[in-house]
């Protein structure tokens, strides 16, 4: 396939995390094609050395970026809770929170799973992200757990998009299970299923007052660890626990949320080279205080961005949205936040080797836009129905349907 008459072939470049001011650095080639063989990018070029091809797109003179990476989603859930919405809104407390998910998850079959969760992934890819990262967490016991990653695996099987799947048992402990029993059962009970199942890519913990302690989320993922998992967290999203600390310490690939990070946790994550991954969709949502992503990248930080798509405190889906946010909430420039939504994010799941970026030897992601230039991307809050006018997902057309 040839993609021809760009306009603007924008991208980050390389096969790691870009850092600080580094995440400015894009390439712009004016007026180009990319050439697809089989899954891969082969070739990009300017059009006056345009070579023959049987399969073409036409981008008419448009935008066409890498295609779009959410590193860090609970997409995988059942049924809504829009009072629980309405009265936080209101400043009320309503409901039994992540529970409320877990209730209705335990009560649903794998199918209805599947079929509830594949149509939001649908409207993801429909709307440029090509790689999503999933996570297990409304399960909380042991059947529970692995009948999310199990459907988790089969929407990775049956998904035009690359699905990443990772373990977050240590979502919330349980109604009427003590703590230290509950964190026995994922070390002792879950892991080695998911070990020698093959359900899960990465571990994860909600590190939080409420949730899980340092100590525990340590213990945790250690287990993790030891179960072959490559490691993430979700880390002082309510308080400065420590938890960017935790994550620098054990090596993990990503520290996620971060709204109330102290410097020392910044710093931290800055010498273990872990990505921090920024989901302002939730503070969007939560009218809460947004993380420190301008201290962060002038730190020298890699930051990469997310949605959190899940059922109670963030049900945005759209990694374009995410960007317009973090430039118009966190004053990241349409460069940073560009790269925060390709190629960083890529580095957030082990990616970054094979795609983020439109480069030859990369899976052919790509999406094209109907837009004058790239920094019309945030401009245009809200448009992105309008302005995405085809996907390519490892070198198929999957938007519009062919």
């Amino acid at each position: 396939m040839l993609i021809l008459n760009i306009g603007q072939l924008v991208t980050p470049q390389g096969t790691q995390a870009l850092k600080g001011h580094a995440m400015r650095q894009l390439s712009v080639v004016h007026n180009a094609y990319v050439k697809i063989e089989h899954d891969t990018i082969s070739e990009i070029g300017p059009m006056h050395k345009l070579p023959k091809a049987q399969e073409t797109f036409d981008a008419q003179g448009g935008v066409v970026i890498p295609g779009l990476i959410d590193p860090h989603t609970h997409a995988v859930f059942y049924g809504t809770r829009e009072e629980e919405f309405l009265a936080r809104c209101q400043g009320e407390k309503y409901g039994k929170g992540i529970l409320t998910t877990v209730e209705r998850v335990r009560a649903a079959s794998e199918d209805q799973l599947y079929e509830f969760s594949k149509r939001f992934l649908f409207e993801m890819a429909r709307l440029g992200t090509t790689t999503v990262e999933i996570k297990s967490g409304y399960g909380l016991d042991t059947e529970n757990e692995l009948k999310l990653l199990r459907v988790i695996k089969k929407l990775k099987e049956t998904l035009p998009i690359e699905v990443v799947p990772t373990f977050c048992g240590a979502h919330a402990v349980p109604a009427g299970v003590e703590r230290s029993q509950y964190v026995r059962e994922i070390i002792e009970k879950m892991l080695p299923r998911v070990r020698d199942e093959h359900l899960a890519e990465f571990g994860d913990v909600f590190c939080e007052q409420g949730f899980f302690s340092v100590t525990e989320s340590r213990e945790i993922l250690n287990a993790c660890h030891r179960a072959g998992l490559a490691l993430k967290m979700h880390a002082d999203e309510l308080s400065p626990l420590g938890g960017a600390e935790l994550a620098a310490e054990l090596g993990a690939v990503s520290a996620d949320h971060l709204l109330h990070i102290s410097p020392q946790g910044i710093e931290a994550l800055k010498r273990a080279g872990v990505v921090a991954v920024l989901l302002p969709g939730t503070a969007f949502s939560l009218n809460a205080p947004y993380a420190p992503a301008r201290t962060m990248i002038d730190s020298g930080l890699a930051v990469a961005l997310g949605t959190d798509f899940n059922p109670g405190t963030c049900l945005l889906y759209s990694m374009f949205f995410m960007i317009a946010l973090a430039v118009l909430k966190m004053q990241m420039t349409v460069e940073e936040a560009l790269t925060a939504a390709t190629l960083n994010a890529a580095a957030a799941v082990c990616r970054a080797q094979s795609a983020g970026s439109i480069e030859p030897g990369k899976r052919a992601d790509l999406v094209v836009l109907d837009l004058e230039n790239y920094r019309q991307i945030p401009y245009f809050i809200g448009h992105e129905g309008r302005f995405v006018r085809a996907v390519i997902a490892a070198g198929h057309m999957i938007y519009p349907p062919r």
